[in-house]
């Protein structure tokens, strides 16, 4: 073993003195840089460099009989002008001549210049090409491996395809020395990443694996990096190279004696090779199902953990950042592997004493890697062992990053039996956490709090000090989803009324507390009116007396919590009659309130006390799907959170009337059944709008608008998507490829104009890049009775999550009217069928076995099972259907190609019926991780 050898401190000093002149003698080189470097003005430096220029521009044109030194020097200015940010338009040529010199510091001025200035659309690129293709045969190994790192520097595809044969064999070649082998890897990686057609199958699977072998650390190291990147590609096709990289790892780890070919840093064998085999091995999983390699792999984890123990061989930083980086990673694979319980908790333990560590980066990398090692039903318990030192860590480390990671940390230790003391300590915590957390916090809070709720009088206590502590922090979704789960829990629902009763009696109260209090109480209020203190008129005298300080929007809400206490508590009828008058006749108040003032004043007056109670029922229950809070977290914390973590549903945001209709019995009269598209399609039973929050108080007899279920449009290209009773608004579309053009067909159902008719294109910020979308304008006045198009062209450049939505504002009888209309514009819209045989099926399915290639869901069928309508909904959705490819005749299985821009995907489904259970199981496989996670997601629960 060699320790590597430290430059003395006088060896650096006379380096560094020499730089500017070394080894090359360029004088006037050094001049140059120095006239530069003693510019005092940025006009003086463009000056010297102009005069420079036109120098060796002169030299250039007119001396023909330039060596090969002064074409060196000239060249080497116009690189450090480049260099400095100023264009270059001559001297290629001058650089081409010099790839000919047998001088290397000749050669090598060449073939930097060409790397760094020379466009790969240039004509001179084929002298450029034929030059590299002489070093290349050269048996000169310095002119061989200046030749590979110019091709790697340029790395277009014309290089790739130019010197496709020539570089696998030097790599594989018995020939070859070592040190081209090294540079002809990196190079093959370089241009594989450019063009991965360019490496070859067959034999030379095996000889490239088999670099693994090799007696030099320089190329088995590069040659790990070139292997690693294929198996990420074709894990099959490589899976030879586990067996050979656990014994090269073996033989660094646990060998005892010592080999000259190994390489020792700061006493550590081997680092970086080590770091790299670790990390090529979780390609795999399981890693090998081999008894031997298996049992020599945990030999060498369970080397690295015991080497971790001992006493530093070095008080040097980089011995313990080279032991620590090989530790790391062997963790890593211990936790990828997730099946050797002693490894598991061993590698817990280990982390656990750094977490105490004096050097942050260590604290913060434990405290990842134990995020982790949570999720294992081996280690679970194993972490919640070190729940007071992580507690300690949220609140007292001084780094922001470390302080979120142990957040994190205690959000994936919680479970039913620490749950209370982890929620109380972060609430704690809450208040004086720093702003950039504490929004997800919030969300963790929730989400821990309802998950391990055993009893939801607690859970109603944490939610409400969630909005005390970080009110500003708490986001719709969260106190949506504690109206949610009091609705659909009775035993609650009287807890939560006297608690935000009590809540709103403090002189500061935050306004999402407000918009809780008022839903509740005007569902429940009566629950607790018995008490004289808090009688129906205590209850509406305290929120009103919220009402001239919150927004319009909760203002609207109150207005709907005063109509519903004319339900429950008729004796205080006059008194909220008043109130509604006194904001229908204000002249310069909000016009929807004042309408909605107006409204409820009437409906209160002309309705009977059954017609009363009819309207203003409880609400019922929500139905039961993901949580809107889980929802939020995955988006902000994607691969974190857990699925399927919190079963529950997610349910339609408070609606403040947007449409101001008139509430009366024509609500439902047949202008709303017109159909001006011949598009019609009957509306989904469970009609929510498209954001999928909470309804109105007052549930959807105040929201005059029918939302139909946009799902539908995952298997079908033409219908309605909105439609009230003073518009209809349609869409019939087409796809090629990664192409799409929609058609909206706007239809004024009403007998007057709609005015300032303005559809405007809305994009989630996520998706604004990944999907293209061009809008034509249309007429600000749609007539009476008429209809417009508006055409709408879209263009797929990578795959995206969340379509863009269209904001339409219009005024009818010159009230304003708002409509959000969610576009059908899916993935799956960019699918091309693709035709396979059974046997190209199921070697494509096997290919594509990767964790990060597959995504499976098991969910219950919507309706009773129908294998004819769920073989219907495949064909719609875009893929080719492919009988009899399945042994099991009731499985379907699909094939298709998404179309982007920028790449092809290739997708494989298949759907399994259990008739018994009335269940399905859905499997996706694509060659993109995030392609197969989109799929997976729009068709679940749609069978």
């Amino acid at each position: 073993m060699v320790e590597k050898p430290e430059k003395s401190a006088k060896s650096r000093v006379t380096r560094s003195k020499m730089a500017p002149v070394r080894g090359d003698g360029m004088r006037g080189l050094a001049v140059f840089i120095s006239d530069i470097r003693n510019c005092k003005s940025k006009e003086a430096e463009i000056k010297r460099i102009n005069k420079e220029l036109a120098n060796i521009r002169s030299k250039f044109k007119g001396d023909k009989t330039l060596d090969g030194y002064q074409k060196k020097k000239y060249v080497c200015k116009l690189l450090f002008i480049f260099l400095l940010g100023h264009d270059i338009d001559f001297g290629h040529m001058e650089a081409v001549n010099l790839l000919s010199s047998n001088k290397y510091s000749e050669k090598q001025i060449g073939y930097l210049f060409i790397s760094v200035l020379v466009n790969t659309n240039s004509e001179l690129i084929k002298l450029i090409i034929q030059s590299i293709k002489n070093d290349l045969q050269s048996r000169n190994p310095i002119n061989v491996n200046l030749a590979l790192q110019c091709i790697a520097n340029i790395g277009s595809r014309d290089m790739a395809e130019a010197f496709s044969n020539e570089i696998p064999k030097l790599l594989v070649s018995g020939d070859t020395m070592d040190v081209v082998k090294q540079s002809a890897a990196l190079c093959l990686l370089r241009l594989y990443r450019t063009c991965p057609d360019i490496i070859p199958g067959g034999e030379w699977t095996s000889r490239i694996i088999h670099l693994l072998n090799d007696q030099h650390m320089g190329v088995v190291t590069a040659a790990t990096s070139l292997i690693d990147a294929l198996v990420k590609k074709n894990p099959e096709e490589y899976k030879g190279c586990v067996s050979l990289a656990v014994s090269r790892l073996s033989r660094i780890v646990t060998a005892s004696y010592t080999d000259l070919q190994d390489y020792t840093y700061y006493f550590v064998p081997a680092p970086w090779l080590s770091v790299k085999l670790l990390r090529l091995l979780q390609n795999y999983n399981p890693v090998t199902e081999d008894p031997g390699v298996r049992g020599r792999l945990n030999e060498c984890l369970e080397t690295i953990l015991n080497k971790a123990q001992e006493p530093p061989k070095s008080k040097k930083v980089q011995h313990s950042n080279a032991k620590n980086a090989v530790l790391f990673e062997a963790i890593n694979l211990i936790i990828h592997s997730d099946s050797e319980p002693n490894l598991l908790v061993r590698a817990c333990n280990q982390l656990g004493q750094f977490l105490s560590n004096r050097e942050t980066n260590l604290r913060y990398l434990a405290l990842e890697s134990m995020c982790h090692l949570a999720t294992s039903e081996f280690s679970h318990e194993a972490v919640k062992k070190h729940q007071e030192v992580v507690i300690l860590s949220m609140k007292m480390e001084k780094d922001v990053s470390v302080r979120q990671q142990a957040v994190d940390l205690l959000y994936a230790m919680c479970d039913r039996s620490n749950a209370e003391e982890i929620v109380q300590e972060m609430l704690n915590y809450l208040e004086t956490a720093d702003y950039s957390i504490r929004e997800e916090m919030v969300l963790k809070v929730a989400i821990l709090a309802e998950k391990y709720a055993t009893d939801y009088t607690w859970y109603v206590d944490v939610i409400l000090n969630l909005i005390r502590i970080a009110g500003d922090y708490v986001s719709e979704e969260v106190w949506y989803r504690v109206i949610q789960i009091v609705i659909n829990r009775e035993e609650v629902q009287g807890y939560a009324a006297k608690t935000v009763f009590e809540a709103l009696q403090a002189p500061a109260c935050h306004e999402n507390m407000v918009k809780v209090g008022g839903y509740i109480l005007g569902e429940f209020g009566n629950l607790i009116a018995g008490d004289s203190r808090s009688a129906p008129m205590v209850q509406f005298k305290l929120l009103h007396s919220k009402y001239h300080l919150c927004s319009s929007m909760t203002r609207a809400l109150l207005l709907s919590t005063y109509i519903k206490f004319i339900n429950l508590f008729p004796e205080i009828r006059s008194t909220i009659q008043e109130v509604f008058r006194q904001h229908s006749n204000l002249r310069s108040a909000d016009a929807e309130l004042q309408q909605r003032a107006s409204e409820y004043l009437q409906l209160s007056i002309v309705a009977s006390t059954d017609v009363l109670a009819t309207v203003l029922e409880e609400m019922p229950s929500f139905p039961e799907r993901e949580s809107s809070i889980l929802s939020l977290l995955k988006k902000k914390k994607p691969g974190r959170v857990p699925e399927n973590e919190i079963r529950e549903n997610k349910s339609p945001i408070p609606v403040t009337n947007s449409n101001n209709t008139q509430v009366n019995s024509n609500h439902t009269s047949n202008s709303t059944n017109a159909d001006l598209l011949g598009l019609s399609t009957p509306p989904s039973g469970n009609q929510t709008n498209s954001q999928g929050a909470l309804i109105d108080v007052l549930g959807d007899i105040y929201n005059a608008s029918v939302v139909y279920n946009t799902k539908k449009f995952l298997f079908k290209n033409n219908g309605v998507l909105f439609e009230n009773e003073l518009i209809q608004i349609g869409v019939k579309s087409e796809f090629r490829q990664n192409l799409g053009r929609l058609g909206l067909y706007y239809g004024n159902k009403t007998q007057t104009p709609l005015t300032n008719f303005s559809p405007v294109l809305q994009w989630p910020a996520e998706s604004a890049a990944r999907l293209s979308v061009q809008i034509k304008a249309v007429e600000p006045t749609l007539e009476a009775g008429a209809q417009i198009q508006q055409l709408l062209n879209a263009e797929c450049i990578e795959d995206f999550a969340d379509a863009p939505s269209i904001d339409l504002s219009f005024r009818h009888n010159g009230v304003h009217q708002k409509v959000n209309i969610k576009l059908p514009l899916t993935l799956n819209k960019f699918f091309e069928p693709t035709e396979m045989n059974g046997e190209s099926f199921f070697a494509r399915w096997k290919n594509l076995g990767g964790e990060s290639q597959r995504a499976q869901k098991v969910f219950k069928a919507q309706l009773p099972l129908d294998l004819q309508a769920a073989r219907t909904k495949l064909m719609g959705f875009g893929m080719q259907l492919l009988d009899s490819i399945d042994p099991n005749p009731d499985n379907m299985v699909c094939a298709g190609i998404i179309h982007t821009q920028t790449q092809q995907v290739g997708c494989l489904l298949r759907l399994e019926p259990n008739k018994q259970a009335q269940m399905f199981r859905l499997t996706i496989r694509s060659s993109k991780e995030s392609v197969t996670k989109e799929i997976c997601n729009l068709l679940v629960d749609q069978f």
